[in-house]
């Protein structure tokens, strides 16, 4: 796939031909891109044959709106761009039935011949298959041990992320490949970002129940209106100060929490690459369930490791 990174660090040539072209294209993340065992990437929503998103979409996520073929179709085609299909290699891809949790399995190929296991979090050292995460929104996190060739993909959205999952994750991959997290590597992909990420109050009481820079991640908007600018009196009540005022809006910054989780898990910040795009913000380029009112596909994250 021909390249032109910007300074974020992700391949951007999707969003400024792309989409015009409709092209298959991957996002992968330079940090990740410089272990050339790793076989990586964040799939698009282009270049697919599904038509029920509009266009034809890479929809990879078994859902009502699709039919199955067509996703089955989408998936051969990412995996055929990941450089894991064709004539000489095939390997497998295992994903989860995902449940917003922090449950997480470490597998091998056997797996991919069982039914999908329930949970949020899958990590590997076996070379030669493909470990994924469906997104929509929620950020997917792909760690690496650039050492001890393992590799971790998570599913992080908010529920995932008050249940520490990422860091969780860290301590997974200590667990099974007596990982360094000085030695680890991570990208959080493309998810809904804090500009567009409006939650409930009950969402942040969560949160400051674990974590204490809980303040830092939220961000209140007051909404303004100028008709009761203009004309305060028309918005006189009985209740002191004798106005109502409409509600604040508050956002969620879901990739600096996750950030905050790998920097307490040991990862020096040189390592994480958290510069993925919005999804909101790019519903040409991404899935958005939240920008798409949940008629959406799903993308992918997968990672892998070549044999040596």
């Amino acid at each position: 796939m021909a390249r032109s990174p910007d300074d974020s660090g992700y391949d951007r040539t999707v969003v400024t031909t792309g989409v015009t072209r409709n092209k298959l294209q991957i996002l992968r993340s330079e940090k990740l891109a410089k272990m050339p065992w790793l076989i990586h990437g964040f799939s698009t929503r282009l270049g697919g044959v599904s038509r029920a998103y509009g266009g034809k979409a890479l929809n990879l996520g078994f859902a009502q709106h699709d039919s199955r073929v067509a996703v089955e179709r989408n998936r051969e085609l990412f995996l055929k761009e990941l450089g894991v299909l064709s004539g000489r290699k095939s390997w497998p891809l295992v994903s989860l039935r995902q449940i917003h949790s922090d449950l997480i399995h470490r597998v091998d190929e056997s797996e991919a011949k069982r039914e999908p296991l329930a949970g949020d979090g899958l990590i590997t050292n076996a070379p030669g298959i493909v470990i994924a995460v469906q997104t929509a929104d929620c950020f997917p996190i792909i760690l690496v041990d650039r050492k001890r060739r393992a590799v971790g993909v998570f599913h992080a959205g908010w529920r995932g992320t008050v249940q520490r999952i990422v860091e969780k994750g860290v301590g997974e991959m200590r667990k099974h490949f007596t990982s360094d997290p000085r030695d680890l590597l991570a990208a959080i992909g493309p998810g809904v970002q804090a500009c567009c990420y409006e939650v409930g109050e009950e969402v942040r009481t969560k949160f400051e129940a674990q974590f204490a820079y809980a303040t830092n991640l939220f961000r209140e908007l007051k909404e303004s209106d100028p008709v009761r600018e203009k004309y305060p009196l028309l918005f006189l009540t009985a209740r002191a100060p004798g106005h109502s005022e409409l509600p604040a809006k508050l956002f969620l910054d879901l990739v600096e929490a996750n950030r905050r989780q790998l920097l307490d898990a040991g990862l020096p910040a040189k390592n994480i690459d958290a510069t993925a795009p919005c999804t909101a913000c790019h519903k040409e380029l991404l899935f958005s369930y939240r920008a798409e009112k949940g008629v959406t596909g799903r993308m992918m994250a997968a990672a892998g490791i070549e044999a040596k």
